[in-house]
């Protein structure tokens, strides 16, 4: 079983556009893929509720109140949304359950700034100082040839780990959770160049790059 950790403390980056896009890949690829949210909001779970039954099934699970203990055993992938503002104990526990992390950040002063601080917390963790987990970066919700989107990659390059994607912002993504799907379920003619920025970060996420057994 996989388990991916969508995380970062900054509120608004992204996680759960993030984890829903993810979990309808894996589960349009024909991956037993369980959505897991731990945000009290339930903002997935939302998400989930808007998707018909003729799509690939997903299963969701209130991380929130029960953890993992209903994730079914033969899942092959479980997606972990994390809350904003996760620091500390919290954040180690969710880092425990997962191998491979996913930081979305978004290009403005404040989340760069945030996103270098909440890396750093990342790194002390025992797990992760182990190797025992693998972390990238994905700058999210961009705007292509303006400055702060190259100051933001500037950033993302200069920190202690991959920066493997760049995700734009667009109203594929809004169309997408509107209606329960992910944006490798919209028809290619309105979704081509979104597929196009998520082929680095699943190209990543399939390689033993991502995996801790690749050490």
């Amino acid at each position: 079983m996989r388990h991916i950790l969508i995380t970062n403390s900054k509120g608004g980056c992204g996680k759960s556009t993030l984890a829903t896009n993810l979990a309808a890949y894996y589960a349009s690829e024909g991956y037993y893929t369980v959505l897991a949210d731990y945000d009290p909001q339930g903002s997935t779970l939302d998400w989930l509720d808007q998707r018909a039954e003729e799509n690939a099934p997903i299963v969701g699970i209130e991380g929130f109140s029960t953890g993992l203990r209903h994730a079914p055993r033969n899942a092959d992938v479980v997606v972990i949304d994390a809350p904003a503002r996760s620091h500390s104990r919290e954040l180690g526990d969710l880092v425990r359950r997962a191998e491979t992390i996913l930081v979305p950040v978004l290009p403005s002063v404040i989340d760069i700034n945030a996103a270098d601080s909440f890396l750093q917390e990342l790194l002390s963790l025992s797990k992760i100082a182990q190797k025992k987990a693998k972390i990238a970066l994905v700058a999210n919700r961009v705007r292509e040839n303006t400055l702060i989107f190259g100051e933001l990659e500037e950033c993302l390059e200069r920190l202690k780990a991959p920066y493997i994607a760049a995700l734009r912002e667009a109203q594929n993504y809004v169309r997408a959770y509107q209606r329960g799907l992910g944006i490798h379920e919209l028809p290619p003619y309105l979704a081509w160049r979104d597929w196009e920025q998520w082929d680095p970060l699943i190209e990543w996420l399939d390689s033993r790059r991502s995996h801790p057994r690749a050490d």
